[in-house]
């Protein structure tokens, strides 16, 4: 942790910041400390969320990081925020060099792969009420830190969907 912590450099994101966007090449990956972002892509004129990373996640541009092309997402600060930057040639540089350090990257891509698999599925296999009941379930944190259009967005529906689904919810509860 020593050596990892030697190449980090604390940075702070205000609420509201676009700290990673699609049309510049990133070169840093950011451990979030304090703080949550939304993840998004654009597509057909409009943002369509597909993470909301907090404290203890990495974030980073996957194609920046992999293939040094700019990437296709774009990560906005929803809360003012302490991240922990660090250069992916740095970090790159470390796992070439120490196999405790190349090992726990190989943990970390394998837990988000399998976090990704699983949100793909659901969005196969849920419905969109079975989609918001399960996040109200698993991350209710969300529902006081994240706006309701963005997380409509998240889950794939538009924000009177949700209204809807949220209103059915109420409804049965009450009966």
């Amino acid at each position: 942790m020593e050596k990892i912590y030697n190449v980090l450099s604390p940075v702070y994101f205000k609420k509201d910041t676009l700290l990673i966007k699609d049309s510049k090449l990133e070169k840093n990956a950011f451990f979030i400390q304090k703080g949550i972002i939304r993840a998004f892509v654009n597509a057909s004129d409009k943002e369509i969320t597909f993470w909301f990373p907090k404290e203890g996640d990495i974030i980073n541009s996957a194609y920046g990081y992999y293939y040094q092309k700019k990437g296709y997402e774009n990560y906005h600060v929803l809360e003012d925020s302490v991240l922990f930057k660090i250069d992916t040639a740095e970090i790159k540089n470390l796992y070439t060099k120490d196999l405790e350090i190349s090992n726990w990257a190989r943990v970390i891509t394998e837990r988000e792969a399998i976090r990704s698999e699983e949100r793909h599925l659901d969005y196969i296999l849920l419905s969109p009420e079975d989609r918001y009941s399960k996040l109200l379930a698993t991350e209710p944190e969300l529902f006081q830190r994240v706006q309701l259009k963005e997380i409509a967005s998240y889950i794939g529906i538009s924000p009177v969907s949700l209204s809807r689904i949220r209103a059915r919810m109420i409804n049965s509860r009450c009966k």
